[in-house]
Protein backbone atom coordinates (compact mmCIF):
# COMPACT_ATOMS: atom_id res chain seq x y z
CA UNK A 1 0.00 0.00 0.00
CA UNK A 2 1.87 3.20 -1.13
CA UNK A 3 1.66 6.78 0.60
CA UNK A 4 -1.11 8.06 -1.63
CA UNK A 5 -3.27 5.30 -0.68
CA UNK A 6 -2.77 5.80 2.86
CA UNK A 7 -3.21 9.24 2.93
CA UNK A 8 -6.50 8.62 1.13
CA UNK A 9 -7.75 6.33 3.62
CA UNK A 10 -7.09 8.25 6.24
CA UNK A 11 -8.87 11.51 5.02
CA UNK A 12 -11.98 9.28 4.57
CA UNK A 13 -12.18 7.62 8.07
CA UNK A 14 -11.72 11.26 9.41
CA UNK A 15 -14.17 12.91 7.53
CA UNK A 16 -16.71 9.71 8.41
CA UNK A 17 -16.12 11.05 11.61
CA UNK A 18 -15.73 14.16 11.48
CA UNK A 19 -19.05 14.43 9.84
CA UNK A 20 -21.26 13.53 12.98
CA UNK A 21 -19.72 16.18 15.37
CA UNK A 22 -20.12 19.04 12.68
CA UNK A 23 -24.09 17.73 12.16
CA UNK A 24 -24.64 18.32 16.21
CA UNK A 25 -25.09 21.89 16.94
CA UNK A 26 -25.51 23.03 20.29
CA UNK A 27 -28.87 24.22 21.18
CA UNK A 28 -29.41 27.94 21.76
CA UNK A 29 -30.67 27.26 25.82
CA UNK A 30 -27.48 25.42 26.51
CA UNK A 31 -25.12 28.79 25.44
CA UNK A 32 -25.40 30.11 28.79
CA UNK A 33 -25.67 26.60 30.65
CA UNK A 34 -22.26 27.05 32.27
CA UNK A 35 -19.05 25.26 30.67
CA UNK A 36 -21.88 21.61 29.93
CA UNK A 37 -21.68 22.24 26.43
CA UNK A 38 -17.67 22.76 26.44
CA UNK A 39 -16.85 19.71 28.07
CA UNK A 40 -19.04 18.00 26.17
CA UNK A 41 -17.75 18.93 22.64
CA UNK A 42 -13.82 18.31 24.37
CA UNK A 43 -14.60 14.92 24.99
CA UNK A 44 -15.62 14.25 21.16
CA UNK A 45 -12.21 16.13 20.25
CA UNK A 46 -10.64 13.92 22.18
CA UNK A 47 -12.45 11.03 21.63
CA UNK A 48 -11.76 12.00 17.35
CA UNK A 49 -8.16 12.73 18.23
CA UNK A 50 -7.85 8.92 20.06
CA UNK A 51 -9.65 7.22 17.24
CA UNK A 52 -7.04 9.18 14.47
CA UNK A 53 -4.17 7.72 16.15
CA UNK A 54 -5.66 3.95 16.80
CA UNK A 55 -6.37 4.33 13.32
CA UNK A 56 -2.79 5.37 11.93
CA UNK A 57 -1.28 2.93 13.95
CA UNK A 58 -3.23 0.36 12.39
CA UNK A 59 -2.17 1.86 8.86
CA UNK A 60 1.47 1.75 10.30
CA UNK A 61 0.52 -1.94 11.03
CA UNK A 62 -0.68 -2.56 7.95
CA UNK A 63 2.00 -1.39 5.95
CA UNK A 64 4.57 -3.11 7.95
CA UNK A 65 2.33 -6.40 7.65
CA UNK A 66 2.62 -5.62 3.66
CA UNK A 67 6.64 -4.96 3.42
CA UNK A 68 6.93 -8.00 5.23
CA UNK A 69 4.81 -10.38 2.97
CA UNK A 70 6.45 -8.70 -0.12
CA UNK A 71 9.85 -9.85 1.31
CA UNK A 72 8.52 -13.12 2.04
CA UNK A 73 7.02 -13.32 -1.74
CA UNK A 74 10.48 -12.47 -3.30
CA UNK A 75 12.74 -14.69 -1.13
CA UNK A 76 10.09 -17.95 -1.76
CA UNK A 77 10.24 -17.24 -5.51
CA UNK A 78 14.07 -17.42 -5.28
CA UNK A 79 13.67 -20.27 -3.59
CA UNK A 80 11.35 -22.09 -5.75
CA UNK A 81 13.58 -21.11 -8.47
CA UNK A 82 16.47 -22.67 -7.02
CA UNK A 83 14.47 -25.90 -6.30
CA UNK A 84 13.63 -26.15 -10.10
CA UNK A 85 17.25 -25.93 -11.05
CA UNK A 86 18.57 -28.19 -8.70
CA UNK A 87 15.54 -30.77 -10.19
CA UNK A 88 16.35 -30.34 -13.78
CA UNK A 89 19.80 -31.29 -13.05
CA UNK A 90 19.05 -34.21 -11.27
CA UNK A 91 16.68 -35.34 -14.17
CA UNK A 92 19.50 -35.07 -16.06
CA UNK A 93 21.78 -36.64 -13.84
CA UNK A 94 19.50 -39.94 -14.08
CA UNK A 95 19.49 -39.51 -17.73
CA UNK A 96 23.34 -39.96 -17.72
CA UNK A 97 23.34 -42.54 -15.67
CA UNK A 98 20.86 -44.54 -18.18
CA UNK A 99 23.10 -43.21 -21.16
CA UNK A 100 26.35 -44.28 -18.74
CA UNK A 101 24.69 -47.98 -18.30
CA UNK A 102 24.85 -48.49 -22.11
CA UNK A 103 28.86 -47.04 -23.10
CA UNK A 104 31.90 -48.64 -22.90
CA UNK A 105 33.38 -48.61 -19.55
CA UNK A 106 36.41 -46.35 -18.83
CA UNK A 107 39.93 -47.75 -17.36
CA UNK A 108 40.53 -46.99 -13.88
CA UNK A 109 43.71 -45.33 -14.30
CA UNK A 110 41.69 -42.57 -16.27
CA UNK A 111 38.57 -42.25 -14.57
CA UNK A 112 39.95 -38.96 -13.08
CA UNK A 113 39.90 -37.64 -16.96
CA UNK A 114 36.96 -39.13 -18.09
CA UNK A 115 34.37 -37.65 -20.20
CA UNK A 116 30.75 -36.67 -18.50
CA UNK A 117 29.28 -40.33 -19.39
CA UNK A 118 32.03 -42.42 -18.31
CA UNK A 119 30.64 -45.50 -16.75
CA UNK A 120 32.69 -47.98 -14.32
CA UNK A 121 32.61 -51.70 -14.31
CA UNK A 122 32.79 -51.89 -10.31
CA UNK A 123 29.03 -52.49 -9.76
CA UNK A 124 29.33 -51.54 -5.97
CA UNK A 125 30.63 -48.67 -7.23
CA UNK A 126 27.98 -47.84 -9.22
CA UNK A 127 25.05 -48.78 -6.92
CA UNK A 128 26.49 -46.54 -3.97
CA UNK A 129 26.51 -42.93 -6.54
CA UNK A 130 23.02 -44.23 -7.83
CA UNK A 131 22.02 -44.74 -4.31
CA UNK A 132 22.91 -41.42 -3.19
CA UNK A 133 21.56 -39.75 -6.60
CA UNK A 134 18.04 -41.38 -5.41
CA UNK A 135 18.04 -40.17 -2.17
CA UNK A 136 17.73 -36.13 -3.55
CA UNK A 137 15.62 -37.31 -6.49
CA UNK A 138 13.42 -40.29 -5.46
CA UNK A 139 13.49 -39.68 -1.60
CA UNK A 140 13.96 -36.13 -1.08
CA UNK A 141 16.11 -36.90 2.24
CA UNK A 142 19.14 -34.47 1.54
CA UNK A 143 20.12 -35.31 4.78
CA UNK A 144 20.69 -38.39 4.18
CA UNK A 145 22.10 -37.47 0.39
CA UNK A 146 25.06 -35.22 2.24
CA UNK A 147 26.24 -38.25 3.93
CA UNK A 148 26.21 -40.59 1.41
CA UNK A 149 28.14 -38.67 -1.06
CA UNK A 150 30.76 -37.98 1.79
CA UNK A 151 30.89 -41.64 1.99
CA UNK A 152 31.21 -42.53 -1.43
CA UNK A 153 34.32 -40.20 -2.10
CA UNK A 154 35.73 -41.55 1.02
CA UNK A 155 35.30 -45.04 -0.13
CA UNK A 156 35.94 -43.72 -4.09
CA UNK A 157 38.02 -41.55 -4.26
CA UNK A 158 39.17 -42.11 -7.69
CA UNK A 159 35.89 -42.79 -9.18
CA UNK A 160 34.35 -41.82 -12.64
CA UNK A 161 32.09 -39.97 -10.66
CA UNK A 162 34.42 -38.08 -8.27
CA UNK A 163 33.17 -34.68 -9.85
CA UNK A 164 29.67 -35.03 -9.90
CA UNK A 165 29.65 -36.38 -6.10
CA UNK A 166 31.67 -33.18 -5.34
CA UNK A 167 28.78 -30.82 -7.41
CA UNK A 168 25.72 -32.51 -6.03
CA UNK A 169 27.36 -31.82 -2.64
CA UNK A 170 27.63 -28.32 -3.30
CA UNK A 171 24.31 -28.15 -4.55
CA UNK A 172 22.75 -29.72 -1.26
CA UNK A 173 25.38 -27.33 0.58
CA UNK A 174 24.49 -23.92 -1.24
CA UNK A 175 20.75 -24.55 -0.97
CA UNK A 176 21.19 -24.47 3.19
CA UNK A 177 23.36 -21.87 2.22
CA UNK A 178 26.14 -23.00 3.81
CA UNK A 179 28.50 -21.38 1.66
CA UNK A 180 32.05 -22.38 3.04
CA UNK A 181 31.54 -25.71 2.44
CA UNK A 182 29.81 -25.46 -1.14
CA UNK A 183 32.81 -23.06 -2.06
CA UNK A 184 34.63 -26.49 -1.11
CA UNK A 185 32.70 -28.92 -3.10
CA UNK A 186 32.59 -26.15 -6.10
CA UNK A 187 36.04 -25.64 -6.37
CA UNK A 188 37.03 -29.44 -6.12
CA UNK A 189 34.77 -29.32 -9.42
CA UNK A 190 36.93 -26.71 -10.94
CA UNK A 191 39.45 -29.04 -10.94
CA UNK A 192 38.03 -31.26 -13.38
CA UNK A 193 38.50 -29.37 -16.45
CA UNK A 194 36.34 -32.30 -18.86
CA UNK A 195 33.31 -32.79 -15.69
CA UNK A 196 30.11 -31.32 -17.04
CA UNK A 197 29.27 -29.93 -14.13
CA UNK A 198 32.31 -27.46 -14.27
CA UNK A 199 30.26 -24.42 -15.91
CA UNK A 200 27.27 -24.64 -13.23
CA UNK A 201 30.08 -24.92 -10.71
CA UNK A 202 31.99 -21.90 -11.18
CA UNK A 203 28.51 -20.11 -11.86
CA UNK A 204 28.10 -21.03 -7.88
CA UNK A 205 31.50 -20.21 -7.15
CA UNK A 206 30.67 -16.64 -8.66
CA UNK A 207 27.37 -15.98 -6.62
CA UNK A 208 29.01 -17.56 -3.58
CA UNK A 209 30.91 -14.88 -4.09
CA UNK A 210 28.84 -12.17 -5.00
CA UNK A 211 26.92 -12.90 -1.89
CA UNK A 212 29.83 -12.85 0.47
CA UNK A 213 30.59 -9.12 -0.52
CA UNK A 214 33.48 -10.48 -2.89
CA UNK A 215 32.62 -8.33 -6.48
CA UNK A 216 35.59 -8.67 -7.81
CA UNK A 217 35.95 -12.12 -7.30
CA UNK A 218 32.85 -12.96 -8.70
CA UNK A 219 32.91 -11.29 -11.70
CA UNK A 220 36.51 -13.11 -12.36
CA UNK A 221 34.21 -16.35 -11.69
CA UNK A 222 31.63 -15.08 -13.96
CA UNK A 223 34.44 -14.14 -16.99
CA UNK A 224 35.55 -17.49 -16.74
CA UNK A 225 32.18 -19.06 -17.27
CA UNK A 226 31.91 -16.65 -20.00
CA UNK A 227 35.01 -17.04 -21.88
CA UNK A 228 35.21 -20.83 -21.51
CA UNK A 229 31.52 -22.10 -21.88
CA UNK A 230 30.24 -19.23 -24.49
CA UNK A 231 27.43 -21.23 -25.27
CA UNK A 232 25.96 -22.29 -22.15
CA UNK A 233 23.01 -21.91 -19.83
CA UNK A 234 25.56 -20.92 -17.03
CA UNK A 235 27.51 -18.25 -19.35
CA UNK A 236 23.85 -16.86 -19.81
CA UNK A 237 23.07 -16.85 -16.13
CA UNK A 238 26.57 -15.37 -15.30
CA UNK A 239 26.01 -12.47 -17.86
CA UNK A 240 22.77 -11.59 -16.04
CA UNK A 241 24.73 -11.69 -12.74
CA UNK A 242 27.62 -9.86 -13.52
Amino acid sequence: MNSNSVRTLALALLVSVAAPVAATSAPVTEVGAGSTTVDRLERMLQARNQMQLDMQRQLDQMAQELSTLRGNVERNSYEIKQVVERQRDLYREVDTLRTAKQATPAPKDTAKDASPVSFTDDKSENAAYEAAVNLILKEKDYQGATKAFKAFLAQYPESVYTANAHYWLGQLYFSKNNFEQANQEFTAVSEFKDSNKRADALLKLGLIAQKQGNGDQADQYFQQVIDTYPDSTSAKQAKNAM
